[in-house]
């Protein structure tokens, strides 16, 4: 199969073939492979795995979400605003981010923009820590 696979300030990869894609999709993560049936998905923050076709172990990525779409031609294409090696991770820096974000988010008003973006940096930064062995509540 062919994988595309773009942020908006980077190509990681374009027209590569690999074995199999494993996405963190919002209904439920999900493996591609060539002859795929085509399928458009959101993506949750998770991992995506990339099995390149030489190479046992996949290459893992942290992704905050985005798009997968998968064309008849066995072809996928995904689309994230943010992605990152997991061996690039800093877990300190996810746990003090994720804690900034828990400190936002209780001294935020009740429904406000505020309290929102907060709660979304704090699932963002537990999917992350989840992704990397934390267990942050």
């Amino acid at each position: 199969m062919t994988l595309n696979f773009n942020l908006p300030h980077e190509t990681i990869y374009s027209e590569a073939k690999v074995s199999q894609v494993i996405v963190p999709g919002a209904a439920g993560e999900y493996g591609v492979t060539a002859d795929h049936v085509p399928l458009v998905a959101q993506l949750k923050a998770g991992v995506l795995q990339i099995f390149h076709e030489d190479a046992g172990e996949p290459e893992k990525y942290f992704v905050a979400g985005g798009f997968s779409l998968t064309h008849a031609n066995s072809v996928t294409d995904i689309s994230c605003p943010e992605a990152v090696k997991l061996d690039d991770i800093d877990s300190s820096a996810v746990s003090s981010n994720f804690e900034s974000a828990k400190n936002a988010y209780t001294s935020a008003e009740d429904g406000s923009a505020a309290q929102a973006e907060a709660q979304i940096d704090m699932e963002v930064n537990r999917a992350m820590g989840t992704a990397i062995g934390l267990n942050l509540n």
